[in-house]
């Protein structure tokens, strides 16, 4: 039986990772709920493993009420405590407040008419950054659009956005096509992306 060729990054031992690597990142994604939670949980990854966010990633979702931005922006600090309380996720108290003040962030835009993701896909003109890199050793873990985008979000209030939180919320949701060549999904993403460029008319 020929095994799937996965990007390096891809622990096969963890059906965690595979069906992440496989199912998930690098698929465009323009919904607001979904890109918000991607970015607390990119955040929340600061200094630790992203294997270790997908493990808690269930507790995330029930314990920030589904990363609906216009509940999170609203908690209390007596939620913030509970959170602070509940062992099941990260208990970082910055990385939580940042949460409720970037959800604050978001519906912002969201009143000024821009959805994050059109926010978050206006920088790449609507359409997956197609990256055709062979090696792990050549994926940057941060470029100059990513800092570009880091410092506007910090302008407008975000924290735990620096570049390379930016640029790995980036390959998650499809803004950049970061698969190596010799992956399957690389392919199979570029397919995708271009089929949501095609489809995003709202954007433009």
């Amino acid at each position: 039986m020929i095994q799937k060729r996965r990007c390096d990054w891809c622990d096969a031992d963890s059906a965690l990772y595979v069906d992440y690597h496989d199912k998930e990142w690098g698929v465009p994604c323009a919904d607001d709920t979904t890109l918000f939670q991607m970015l607390v949980l990119e955040g929340m990854q600061a200094g630790l493993s992203w294997l270790t966010v997908l493990k808690k990633r269930a507790s995330f979702v029930r314990a920030f009420d589904g990363f609906d931005p216009l509940v999170v922006a609203s908690y209390p600090e007596s939620k913030v405590e509970a959170l602070l309380d509940d062992s099941t996720i990260i208990r970082n108290r910055l990385k939580i407040n940042s949460a409720v003040k970037n959800a604050a962030v978001v519906l912002e835009l969201q009143r000024h008419s821009l959805s994050f993701g059109r926010y978050l896909w206006g920088w790449v003109e609507y359409r997956p950054v197609l990256n055709h890199f062979q090696r792990m050793e050549e994926v940057p873990a941060e470029t100059e659009l990513s800092r570009q985008i880091s410092k506007d979000l910090k302008k407008r209030g975000m924290s735990f956005v620096g570049p390379t939180i930016v640029y790995a919320l980036m390959q998650s949701v499809g803004l950049v096509n970061d698969h190596l060549l010799g992956c399957f999904r690389h392919e199979q993403c570029r397919l995708l992306g271009e089929e949501f460029a095609r489809s995003r008319r709202w954007e433009r």
